[in-house]
Formats: structure tokens, C-alpha cells, sequence
């Protein structure tokens, strides 16, 4: 496939093509680094199979329009839709140098002295995107954000009472209307290019639309995008200054709390998207152990739904379920332990795309030992629970929570929700459970 790809790029660009690498980042989208002519470039294509070729001839016009009004990103050398000329939809910028993992952004000592100005910084970068004209993006989708979020959610058919409570508090408290701008839809820690010197690029233009400019403020400010540490603006810094840095550019400083409902928001739509993504996988669309294990990070948004909501995490005690002796020795916690450490000490190493699934796939085998492990336990009082509330399953809970017939606020069933939402972390990522919210 590399041999075809680089054949092809290099009859589109008119120049030799070298070093074709497909990068690690990007779920939804695939991402190669090569040379072409002695320059370095940047290919973002959609997987073959999966095109959608408006949306990326508007990820190439935002591109282009941002650059214009001073928002930093990679120049766009080239763009198509014609799925014959590279196997799918793509576009081609030039490299940009820098770091885009979010971790080392937050924790190695080279970033350290930059780290206080970032949070400042991406508010007067966002200020420029949504200064971005509307018309010199044509084909922007404008809507309703409720409405887009619930019609998403219903599509995937798996209702779930923590997103029918979000929802609820959401119609309820929803902040009043303000002017409408070009909207990035995914700017937060990891879709930048950063250097020691500050913001180099803002990356991933794919979800971009018309709509309020605070969703971008709140989704960058959502709790998964700290990656672990405390700053409420991607882990680097506080809110204030991500409003002072926004001011200097806009004119006007956001409500802060218009900011925390697109934050709720935001973690409202990053559950549904981790399970809309596990599906590209279990539809058999796009086979991918990254996407199906992506279907198990729900509960963390969950979680964070309920700690953005006031409710914190109980510490319920399950007693790991006794290992039968049907089977003997190895048992089945000895067998996935074993798969674990050759993944983790054997594949992991090999650079690429194969160490990092290597990694995913490790921590899969991780979450189903941790299943079979607490699982029974778990499921007993997870039919308590429902039961409690006259509900044969999760989906018969749910749609009670959306017709009315149970109270959405009532504090048993905030108290029920949130200790399924605890047990269901506790299997697939319990490290999560410590980091700050």
C-alpha cells in the first residue's frame, strides 16, 4: 500500500517522493509524513472506503481562510476529492515543526517555561479563528447543538441514563444565544503543533462549523484534554486566563459560566463520539483495535459528566470473584497477563503504528481481565440498581429518565447512575478514577 501511495503522490505533486511513514495520531483520519522535492510534507487522507469528500474540501477552505486572518497553521500545498488520484479524499500541508502529544507537552522540563503563557495564548488563537468571515468558508453546517447531539446519540441506538441526566440539565440550563462565527469544533490539547516558544499551529479542522464560539472554549477546557493534570485549559493553565487571552483579541470576555455549559457540553459529546467511533470498528467499516478499545472510554466521559455536574465518584468495594478450578492452571487472569506482558515487552518496542496499537491492545487485554474479575459482582448490583427503579435494563432506565417517569434529578437515582458509572470505570480504566477534576 506505502509503494502504491508514494507512486501516486508523486504523480500528483510532479516530484520524487521519499520517507512515506503513516503517523500514529488521527482515529477518524489517516496521517503520513514524506518528502517530497527536499520539502516536508504532511498527507491527511480519509481511510479508503470511509470518504467523505465535503467535508474534507471544507477541513482545505477553513485551512486556507484561518491562514488568511492569522490563525497559525500548516500551509496548504494541496487538496482533492477524486478517491482515484490517492485512494480516498485527502489534503497535503507542509510540516510544521514541534510537538503535538499532549503529555509531553504537559510534563516534559523542555515545555516547562512555556506552559504558563499557553492557556493565554490559545484564547487570543481561538479569538482569530472565530474572526474567521463565514462566507469565505462556504458549505459550513450551522445547527442547533442540542438537537445535533441527541439525533447522534439516538443513531447509535445504546441509550445510556448518564447522557439522558446530561441532556436534561443541559435544556435547562443552557446559556442565552450570542452571535454566531466559524466554529473549529476540535480545538483542544492535542490538535496543536506546539514549540518552546509557544503555539506553532492549530491542526484537525474536520469538525468545523457555524455555531456559538464558546463550544470551542468549553471543549478545550473539557476534563479528558488535561490528560491527567489539574488546569482546566488543556492541562496548561486556568480559565482566567484563557478568557483574558480571548478578550485581547475579541474585544468582549466570555461568561464563564456560558463556558461551563459548553464544557458539560463537550463531555456530553465526547461519550457519544468514543462510542460512534468504537462502531466504525464493530460495523466492520474500519477494523481497528484503537477504535473498538475507544468504545470502552465512555465511562471516563461519564465520569466526568457527573463530576462536572457535582457528583463525585463513591469508592465501592467489589470483591474479585474466586477463580473456578475447572480449568486449572493457567487460569484465564495467568493466560491474559501473559498476552499483556508480550505485548507490552516483545511488540510495544517496534516503532509505529505497531508499538502504539501493541499498547492499545495491552490495555484491552487488561480492561477483560479486570472484567472477569469484578464482573459478577459488578453485575448483581448493577441489577439492584435497576431494579429499584422498576427497570428490566439500562435502556428501559434511560428511556424512563426521558419520558419523565423517573425524576432525572432525583438524588437515589444520581446516587444509582453514578455507582454503575464508578463500576464500569473501575474495570476498564481505573487509573482515571485519581486524576484531578
Amino acid at each position: 500500500m506505502t509503494a502504491e501511495l508514494e507512486k501516486r503522490l508523486a504523480a500528483r505533486l510532479g516530484r520524487d517522493v521519499e520517507g512515506l511513514v503513516r503517523l500514529t495520531g488521527g482515529a477518524s483520519r489517516e496521517t503520513w509524513s514524506f518528502t517530497a522535492g527536499g520539502e516536508r510534507l504532511i498527507l491527511r487522507r480519509d481511510p479508503p472506503g470511509t470518504d467523505r469528500p465535503a467535508g474534507m474540501a471544507l477541513e482545505a477552505r477553513s485551512i486556507a481562510a484561518a491562514e488568511r486572518v492569522g490563525v497559525p497553521v500548516p500551509h496548504l500545498v494541496d487538496h482533492g476529492t477524486d478517491p482515484d488520484v490517492l485512494g480516498a479524499p485527502f489534503l497535503i500541508t507542509r510540516h510544521v515543526d514541534g510537538e503535538t502529544l499532549a503529555r509531553r507537552l504537559l510534563r516534559d522540563e523542555r515545555y516547562a517555561a512555556v506552559r504558563p503563557r499557553l492557556a493565554g495564548e490559545l484564547g487570543r488563537a481561538v479569538a482569530r479563528v472565530h474572526r474567521i468571515p463565514p462566507a469565505e468558508v462556504p458549505g459550513l453546517e450551522a445547527r442547533e447543538p442540542l438537537a445535533h447531539l441527541r439525533a447522534t446519540y439516538d443513531e447509535l441506538g445504546e441509550p445510556l441514563p448518564s447522557v439522558e441526566i446530561a441532556l436534561q440539565w443541559l435544556a435547562r440550563h443552557r446559556p442565552a444565544d450570542v452571535p454566531e462565527t466559524v466554529v473549529h469544533g476540535d480545538f483542544r490539547n492535542g490538535n496543536m503543533i506546539i514549540t518552546e516558544d509557544g503555539l506553532a499551529a492549530v491542526l484537525d479542522w474536520e469538525a468545523v462549523h457555524r455555531g456559538d464560539p464558546r463550544e470551542d472554549l468549553g471543549w478545550l477546557c473539557v476534563k479528558c484534554w488535561r490528560f491527567g493534570e489539574a488546569p482546566a485549559v488543556g492541562g496548561f493553565g486556568p480559565l482566567e486566563d484563557l478568557l483574558d487571552g480571548y478578550a485581547e483579541v475579541a474585544g468582549t470576555r466570555p461568561d464563564p459560566e456560558a463556558v461551563r455549559w459548553w464544557q458539560v457540553y463537550g463531555t456530553a459529546r465526547w461519550a457519544v463520539g468514543c462510542r460512534a467511533m468504537a462502531e466504525f470498528h464493530l460495523s466492520g467499516t474500519t477494523p481497528s483495535v484503537e477504535l473498538v478499545a475507544i468504545g470502552r472510554r465512555v465511562c471516563e466521559q461519564e465520569h466526568d459528566l457527573f463530576l462536572a455536574l457535582g457528583h463525585p465518584a463513591g469508592d465501592p468495594t467489589v470483591e474479585p470473584a474466586a477463580p473456578s478450578d475447572l480449568h486449572g492452571r493457567p487460569t484465564a487472569a495467568e493466560l491474559l497477563d501473559a498476552v499483556a506482558m508480550f505485548l507490552r515487552e516483545e511488540v510495544l518496542p517496534t516503532p509505529g503504528r505497531t508499538g502504539f496499537h501493541a499498547r492499545v491492545a495491552a490495555n484491552v487485554v487488561d480492561t477483560v481481565a479486570r472484567e472477569i474479575a469484578l464482573g459478577p459482582a459488578q453485575e448483581r448490583a448493577h441489577a439492584r440498581r435497576l431494579a429499584a427503579f422498576g427497570a428490566a435494563d439500562t435502556a428501559q432506565l434511560a428511556a424512563a429518565i426521558r419520558t419523565g417517569l423517573v425524576d432525572w434529578a432525583d438524588p437515589a437515582l444520581l446516587a444509582a447512575v453514578r455507582a454503575d458509572i464508578t463500576d464500569r470505570l473501575r474495570t476498564a480504566n481505573p487509573k482515571y478514577l485519581t486524576f484531578p477534576g
